[in-house]
């Protein structure tokens, strides 16, 4: 395939911003890596990147184009996979997306026995609690919480999101704890900030059978739930929280759960992946991990 080795080259170097990890993974030298990828910009007629002594970076049409040979390797790939036959061992990379906090306490322990009972899957795991375009930023799979909206993505539910609204002994003893709904408006709050969207979430309680939200005085506004956690321990304010964030703090006593007869109904966790490709054995594989019982 005409210039196929240089369109490798360009999105192995974008994938790992370095000509030198990017030789590494194509057995090639870097100096080879750069040369492939300069013919291949005077080939198109654009810069692909950004280049200093330190580092390479993408230009727009370097973005543009990454997204779209991302894609092409991977259909490449799977299409290699599945002619290799479905009852031969998963093998490659697997490039996912997840959230920080249930990525490295729930996901992680998974993957990691995944790994060791599979020797030729390599993973490369995002965490992140921002938003991740699946199709743009060239990922296999990703872990959402919450209702999907976007018809271009296939999903299977993994697990079920339960909030949690707490407080730590010490700011209970110097502020009564609230046993009804409206009397949280007396109270101060450790607030998640979405890091992508700025904005702040609110608290939701369940309240008559009906789903209620409000925007409580913030004290402290943290976007990422760790920080929430701690900041809860430490006497800052009430905080809301998935469980798995708060399980450990409850358990020795150091957060206290509040008015669990309203809360809110449980979100679903979905694993997602792009819908209108072929599913290789290492995907089908990460499925059937992920979606079995913990």
């Amino acid at each position: 395939m005409s210039g196929f080795s240089g369109f490798m080259a360009f999105a192995v170097t974008a994938r790992h911003a370095s000509f030198a990890r990017a030789g590494r993974e194509l057995g090639i030298t870097a100096s080879t890596v750069a040369k492939r990828i300069l013919r291949l910009e005077e080939q198109l007629g654009v810069k692909l990147f950004h280049r200093t002594t330190r580092q390479v970076t993408l230009t727009s049409d370097g973005e543009a184009l990454y997204a779209r040979c991302e894609k092409v390797l991977a259909d490449i790939d799977e299409i290699e996979s599945l002619a290799s036959g479905a009852s031969g061992a998963p093998r490659g990379q697997l490039r996912i997306n997840m959230p920080i906090t249930y990525g490295k306490r729930v996901v992680m322990p998974r993957l990691a026995q995944l790994l060791s009972q599979h020797p030729e899957l390599q993973l490369d795991v995002r965490l992140s609690d921002s938003f991740c375009d699946l199709i743009k930023d060239g990922m296999d799979a990703a872990i959402r919480v919450g209702p999907l909206d976007d018809s271009r993505l296939a999903a299977r539910r993994i697990d079920w999101q339960h909030l949690v609204l707490c407080a730590s002994p010490s700011y209970l003893q110097k502020r009564r704890k609230p046993t009804r709904p409206d009397q949280l408006a007396q109270h101060s709050f450790v607030v998640f900030r979405n890091p992508t969207s700025g904005r702040e979430r609110p608290v939701q309680l369940q309240v008559e059978g009906r789903l209620h939200e409000f925007h409580p005085a913030a004290r402290a506004v943290v976007n990422d739930g760790e920080g929430m956690v701690e900041a809860a321990r430490h006497g800052v304010g009430l905080t809301q929280v998935p469980r798995y964030m708060a399980d450990a703090a409850l358990a020795d006593g150091s957060l206290i759960e509040l008015l669990a007869a309203h809360k809110p109904p449980a979100q679903p966790i979905n694993l997602i992946w792009p819908g209108n490709r072929l599913l290789p054995a290492r995907m089908r594989l990460l499925i059937e991990t992920l979606s079995a019982p913990g």
